[in-house]
């Protein structure tokens, strides 16, 4: 993902009217500046809320506009100047829709989650800039999510890099954008009833 490009991919989808424009500016802050730690803090315990399925505490650190968003990705020719199916996602979400999944779980129809997934999210490569925009900040990540589901089928593996706005508020800092940027033209898993 280029420098511009998440928050580019998000101003693109309808969904986006009133959520955050923020962009990134200058280089990534160094690894000892206490907003990085704090990012980096805020990431892994999503991992560990998102791993122990914890939905409705997950719901607890998202902006009430967040946009949350992973588009379908293409091969394409060097140099086409796109890797992402226009108008196309596997998620173009905001904090409704979010809630209406988490709902979901909690009732006997949640047929895609019942055994429900082992899952496993490994954080790494985190890096922190800041934004045209007071109080938020845009931290990039890679994630690989490790998901078995049931004794008979293979686990499954996604692989992305994601790029979140995170705004600090008077709670602490909330997710309000999430444009994740999938490894793979073609998923390999059962269903995307999970997070990432």
């Amino acid at each position: 993902m280029s420098i511009e490009q998440g928050a580019l991919i998000s101003q693109q989808s309808p969904l986006v009217r009133d959520s955050t424009k923020a962009r990134k500016i200058g280089p990534s802050l160094k690894f000892d500046d206490p907003r990085h730690m704090d990012l980096w803090h805020w990431l892994v315990e999503e991992a560990y809320t998102l791993d122990d399925q914890r939905y409705e505490d997950w719901l607890e650190t998202i902006a009430d506009d967040v946009h949350y968003i992973m588009p379908v990705r293409v091969t394409t020719a060097l140099g086409a100047g796109y890797t992402t199916s226009p108008g196309m996602a596997h998620w173009d979400e905001n904090k409704y829709s979010l809630s209406r999944r988490v709902a979901r779980f909690l009732t006997e129809h949640a047929w895609t989650e019942d055994p429900p997934s082992r899952l496993r999210h490994y954080i790494t490569n985190v890096r922190t800039f800041e934004t045209d925009v007071e109080d938020e900040l845009i931290v990039e990540s890679a994630v690989l999510l490790f998901r078995s589901r049931g004794d008979t089928n293979p686990a499954a593996y996604i692989s992305a890099m994601r790029e979140d706005v995170l705004r600090k508020t008077d709670e602490g800092y909330k997710l309000a954008r999430r444009v994740i940027m999938v490894d793979e033209s073609v998923l390999r898993t059962q269903n995307l009833a999970i997070f990432l």
